[in-house]
């Protein structure tokens, strides 16, 4: 809120500047009946300015106390508070890099191991993932939903409580997959689905996110789907209907804060936007 602020005071800034010079050009072919409007309007722009310029002021010794308490309050709140704990990061579709960053400042101070990082293909590779599962069960998938939505409860599983398949389906379900799944006892969601994708490619994606989420949420480990407070379209309300926790301010301090206490078990919806339930968890519960 604070740089949406100084945004609006600097606009208002730039706003009476135009309005100055286009007065003041106006006036020169106005005449004398245009003078004392003239002198009038400009004592009223120069007051407005200086006020605008006195609010931007103000406004930047005000971001500059928000971010010093931030640095000092955020690791009080959150030092070694998951000490020991492996979690993993899962993105469906491509993971910004700004969320990777603000994942990791926010486990930074608490202990937390953030032990594996995948990224799930979209769109969907189905057959590839056939042709590699040839001899199993799920040799059908590219044709039979149900195939692909049994592997992917499966491998949604396997990389909270480990297992071979994961694994086995890497180089065709993830477009990136590093670190070690398994023995999880958090894991973080992000979701940032391809718009070139068509109906049906993004109906077999949303199949493949929603029974991976099933057996990620079935282990019962605390699931925590983020997103920024720019994310456009958001996925809280794909999130909740998957019953996960969310976060939707992921790039403020207060986000950060927030994923830090889910982890530890507080469930809700937490953020800014309308879907949320509140900004924060309660910090005083223990959690975990």
């Amino acid at each position: 809120m604070g740089y949406s602020a100084r945004y609006h005071a600097t606009s208002l800034i730039a706003v009476f500047l135009a309005l100055a010079v286009g007065i003041l050009i106006g006036a020169e072919f106005g005449g004398d009946a245009l003078s004392e409007t003239r002198k009038n309007l400009e004592n009223s722009l120069v007051g407005n300015l200086q006020d605008a310029q006195s609010r931007v002021s103000d406004l930047n010794d005000e971001l500059g106390h928000a971010d010093e308490f931030d640095e000092k309050v955020y690791p009080v709140l959150t030092r070694d508070r998951l000490q020991g704990k492996r979690v993993a990061l899962v993105a469906f579709g491509s993971l910004p890099s700004e969320i990777t960053s603000s994942v990791e400042e926010a486990l930074g101070p608490t202990g937390a191991k953030l032990v594996g990082v995948g990224v799930v293909r979209e769109p969907v590779d189905t057959t590839s993932l056939a042709e590699e599962l040839a001899d199993t069960r799920f040799s059908e998938l590219a044709t039979v939903p149900e195939q692909l939505n049994e592997l992917g409860t499966g491998v949604g599983r396997q990389i909270v409580i480990g297992g071979t398949l994961p694994e086995f389906v890497r180089g065709q379900l993830f477009t990136h997959a590093s670190g070690e799944f398994g023995a999880l006892d958090g894991v973080i969601v992000v979701r940032s689905q391809p718009e070139s994708m068509g109906p049906v490619q993004r109906s077999t994606a949303n199949g493949l996110e929603t029974s991976m989420l099933k057996g990620i949420t079935a282990t019962k480990v605390p699931t925590v789907g983020v997103e920024s407070t720019k994310t456009e379209p958001s996925s809280i309300s794909f999130f909740q209907a998957n019953d996960m926790s969310t976060v939707d301010d992921i790039d403020t301090t207060a986000g950060e804060l927030a994923l830090v206490y889910a982890l530890l078990g507080n469930e809700g919806s937490f953020g800014v936007k309308s879907s949320a339930d509140r900004l924060l968890p309660d910090l005083s519960a223990p959690g975990g």
